[in-house]
């Protein structure tokens, strides 16, 4: 497979509030520069909702969700 048909591929991959890696590894190619633990919950929820390929339900999102979400954002931006 070419890779441009790869990177095709992962642009229409869907995010969900439950796909915390790819939601975190999503939010590090977006934001490259941002410190996760500068960003406040709220931020974040928003930061995700505006990512290409989100498509969940506003209203599923909790706090342990954008809790975990921002953990591993944290943990994988530290391993790069």
């Amino acid at each position: 497979m070419e890779e441009s048909q790869l990177l095709a591929e992962n642009n229409q991959l869907e995010l969900y509030w439950e796909s915390t890696y790819a939601v975190a590894m999503a939010l590090i190619e977006a934001y490259p520069q941002m410190n996760p633990e500068a960003v406040g919950l709220s931020q974040l929820m928003e930061m995700i909702i505006s990512l290409p390929g989100f498509s969940d339900d506003l209203s599923m999102v909790t706090e342990r969700i954008l809790l975990d979400i921002q953990i591993v954002w944290f943990e994988e931006a530290s391993t790069l």
